[in-house]
């Protein structure tokens, strides 16, 4: 019950027990993880997120905007511009893309059997590339598409693929089984296309065909994209981006079931049974398939090349040794952008107010939370450290990632051109939606669990590779008392654990953790706004990660890569 008694009563406790922990911080911690305010959040957010910067779409000027911004903001905060020797200038680093529209109509694939030839278009199979293809070469059934040393599996052991296209499954062996050495019921880094894609380029390969598991026990990545609706349907769609001068340089093509059973049709055996083989014991069934040639032809509607950038910044490390070793603070500035409303419908503004339908409305996809709220957390700490006179040891390197919406391609990019030797890199902490409370909606209905108080609940993703840093932060945490989940470290349905920038470092062996919140109804859709972002739980992120930060860059030993994990309960092979 209100009384102005009871309500001065709650703010005197209050403000005992927020004095209690800070008394917990390190003196010399002190200053700056005060210095993490509500106001200076939500006033940077309350920018990022406004109509003006358009939804922040990568080669776009709304995007360019908060490029600009998060440069002032490190300059501000006293850190170092980034080596020019890496091509950067300032604060900024440069990389070409390619933005391109797929042309589903004129994108085929035929195949040769017995002197026949029978094509496929959308959506029994498709493609995308950032120009046009056009080769023609035999198929090669290649399992999972896996070489992991570390476990010992391979499924390209003792199989030709120089100058072949190869066939895989997605995803892993033995996905439901909570003792794979395929981190049981969770993903491990081999899962995802691209480093599929990697693999068979490294083997000679000239193209990689992509079909769901047979024996899938969930959707497919499509249905569930699909699911999300937003800006994965909208009107407008959304145009394709790639890295110019990528590493992957061979093209990736999708198939659906029909269109697997009749290339596996000479495999001897099913679809059904050669997945069903392959995760019995981790046999490898890969084989070539007997008069199956292919030939893709994939067409693009629009090319054009743009520049965008990653902004980053250095707080050089106190230690004359030390300094040279780095930890990332990381988390991506762009966005969905923005389309004209479709005809007859209002839309959104950056209040989450009504904007009448007609010719001036917009759809503006505001990304308060994905990811207005990681860029600002980063620049946010690096306000924070830079407000104590005294360092840590280590360096810290923060990092606002461009083009993330368009598949990690600024990551990507810094990780194959690190400013910062990646050997020498002890950590990074990865914000990508930190300021909502996780609910459920269509792409996680019926596919994962969640809690249903959310309120104070923070994810973290990526322990398989990093107990110790896994450790650290739950140990800080005793100073600021979120609640911990590692759900997302073993499911397999809606493939979290490659879908953010720390994913990109993992591949080089660095220990990478994803700090998430959690998906939301509002997950890439104009309604993610400002008004719905949860400032208090925000800041109490934010204090975890910078006390997290400072140990990372502080300790002795700093958190190890585990190169091959055994789950929980798990076996070696």
């Amino acid at each position: 019950m209100y009384t102005p008694r009871f309500t001065a009563w709650v703010a005197v406790l209050a403000s005992a027990s927020i004095a209690m922990a800070q008394t917990k911080v390190p003196v010399v911690e002190r200053k700056g993880f005060d210095a993490i305010q509500q106001q200076d959040l939500r006033s940077d957010l309350s920018f990022l997120a406004s109509d003006k910067l358009e939804g922040r779409m990568s080669l776009q000027p709304g995007d360019d905007a908060a490029i600009e911004w998060v440069a002032q903001q490190f300059s501000k905060a006293g850190l170092k511009p980034i080596a020019s020797g890496q091509g950067s200038a300032g604060y900024k680093q440069p990389f070409e893309l390619i933005e391109y529209v797929p042309d589903r109509i004129n994108t085929s694939l035929t195949l040769k059997r017995s002197g026949v030839y029978t094509t496929f278009h959308a959506p029994q199979a498709f493609g995308a590339y950032k120009q046009a293809v056009d080769l023609t070469a035999p198929v090669v059934f290649a399992g999972y598409g896996i070489t992991a040393p570390e476990l010992g599996y391979d499924d390209y052991k003792g199989l030709d693929v120089k100058g072949k296209i190869v066939l895989v499954f997605d995803h892993e062996p033995q996905e439901d089984d909570p003792h794979s050495i395929f981190n049981g019921t969770g993903n491990t880094r081999y899962a995802t296309s691209r480093v599929k894609l990697l693999n068979a380029q490294e083997h000679g390969a000239v193209a990689v065909l992509l079909v769901p598991e047979p024996n899938r026990k969930h959707l497919t990545n499509a249905e569930r994209a699909a699911k999300i609706g937003g800006s994965i349907v909208r009107e407008t769609p959304l145009p394709l981006q790639a890295i110019a001068q990528d590493e992957v340089t061979i093209p990736l093509a999708g198939i659906n079931d029909d269109v697997a059973k009749i290339l596996l049709a000479n495999a001897g055996e099913s679809p059904s049974e050669l997945q069903a083989a392959i995760d019995k014991d981790l046999s490898t069934q890969s084989r070539a398939l007997a008069d199956t040639e292919l030939t893709l032809h994939l067409r693009n509607k629009s090319e054009r090349a743009g520049t965008t950038y990653n902004v980053a910044g250095l707080l050089e490390g106190s230690d004359p040794k030390l300094k040279r070793e780095t930890i990332l603070i990381t988390a991506h500035h762009d966005h969905d952008g923005m389309a004209p409303c479709p005809v007859g419908k209002s839309g959104i503004d950056e209040k989450g107010d009504i904007v009448p339908a007609g010719p001036a409305c917009k759809e503006i996809w505001h990304g308060a939370d994905d990811n207005g709220s990681g860029t600002v957390g980063v620049a946010e700490l690096a306000k924070a450290f830079g407000e104590n006179r005294a360092r840590p040891r280590r360096s810290i390197l923060f990092v606002v990632f461009a083009a993330e919406e368009r598949g990690l391609l600024g990551a990507y990019w810094m990780a194959a051109h690190p400013v910062r030797p990646l050997a020498t890199t002890r950590a990074q902490i990865n914000f990508d939606m930190i300021g909502r409370d996780e609910k459920p909606s269509p792409q996680t209905d019926g596919l994962i669990t969640i809690p249903s108080d959310t309120s104070n609940r923070l994810n973290l993703i990526g322990a398989l590779y990093s107990p110790q840093y896994n450790r650290v932060v739950e140990q800080e945490n005793k100073r600021v008392g979120l609640t911990l989940d590692d759900r997302f470290d073993h499911e397999t349905a809606l493939n979290v654990f490659f879908r953010s920038d720390q994913f990109p470092f993992v591949l080089h062996n660095v220990p990478a953790f994803w700090w998430f919140t959690g998906f939301h109804p509002d997950y890439h859709h104009t309604t993610d706004t400002v008004e719905k972002i949860d400032f208090p739980k925000m800041q109490k992120i934010l204090e975890l990660a910078y006390l997290s930060a400072w140990r990372f860059a502080s300790d002795a030993v700093p958190p190890a890569f585990v190169a091959s994990p055994i789950p929980p309960n798990g076996k070696s092979r």
